[in-house]
């Protein structure tokens, strides 16, 4: 058997160092992700978003994992989706499943955002996770959903902008959601917060009523939690995503 070219070396050498390179990225955002899911108390990452006010409204912001959350605000939190988004399920290929969709929002991996005015009037929630997704450690937005009183007040978007801090300062890559296209207001609203359409959004032949979008995450090394740091301030646990947002949440 003849003698490999150098050539021939170069190129295998080249590609098991690739391999390594994109298994060491891999690890790396799954031990992001890990030590994401392992902090107690998130709002200690973004304590100056925690009250979002304007000349008329005050909001208090609370982030809770779905296991701390308040029974009655989940409730709250399953009844608005089913006002906002039943009839945007039904005209669409997914149709509506209450049941499947109460086991999403109840997932042990959930988090919530609530937002809330000063007198207790609940206004907004998000229901989020941190996870690997296509190879990256994202944040994944499973929902945004606003009351009507809140609609048109900046409060969808002060919920997005928490989001995009926690995303920041626990290394997340990306903020990821899936937006239905037929629900155009939801769908121009994170277009004008800067979202835009990510590489793993299916070819419309696949899936028409819904597109992938994204934001990327540029880490700020003075902003990042460092994983020493974060185990020193927070205390520590044992350890279809399909957005559906309502229209004129922003």
């Amino acid at each position: 058997m003849g003698k490999k070219s150098t050539t021939s070396t170069n190129k295998n050498k080249e590609k098991r160092q690739a391999r390594k390179l994109e298994q060491r990225r891999i690890a790396d955002g799954m031990s992001h992700v890990t030590a994401a899911n392992k902090i107690d108390d998130l709002t200690i990452l973004c304590k100056d978003l925690l009250v979002y006010q304007t000349k008329d409204l005050q909001v208090d912001i609370l982030i809770q994992r779905v296991n701390q959350l308040n029974k009655s605000i989940l409730n709250w939190a399953i009844d608005l989706i089913e006002r906002n988004m039943k009839k945007l399920y039904e005209t669409c290929a997914w149709g509506w499943n209450k049941e499947r969709k109460v086991e999403e929002m109840t997932d042990d991996s959930a988090w919530y955002i609530i937002a809330k005015e000063a007198n207790g009037t609940l206004l907004a929630f998000s229901h989020f996770r941190f996870d690997m997704d296509f190879g990256e450690p994202v944040l994944y937005c499973y929902e945004v959903q606003v009351e009507a009183a809140g609609r048109r007040r900046g409060v969808g978007q002060h919920v997005l902008s928490v989001l995009e801090k926690l995303a920041r300062d626990t290394r997340m890559r990306f903020v990821r959601l899936t937006a239905l296209t037929h629900n155009p207001s939801a769908y121009a609203f994170f277009k004008a917060c800067g979202y835009s359409l990510d590489e793993t959004s299916p070819p419309i032949e696949e899936a028409a009523h819904y597109e992938i979008l994204s934001k990327a995450i540029d880490a700020d090394d003075s902003q990042v939690v460092d994983e020493t740091k974060q185990t020193e301030q927070c205390s520590l646990s044992n350890g279809m995503k399909a957005v559906t947002v309502n229209a004129d949440q922003s």
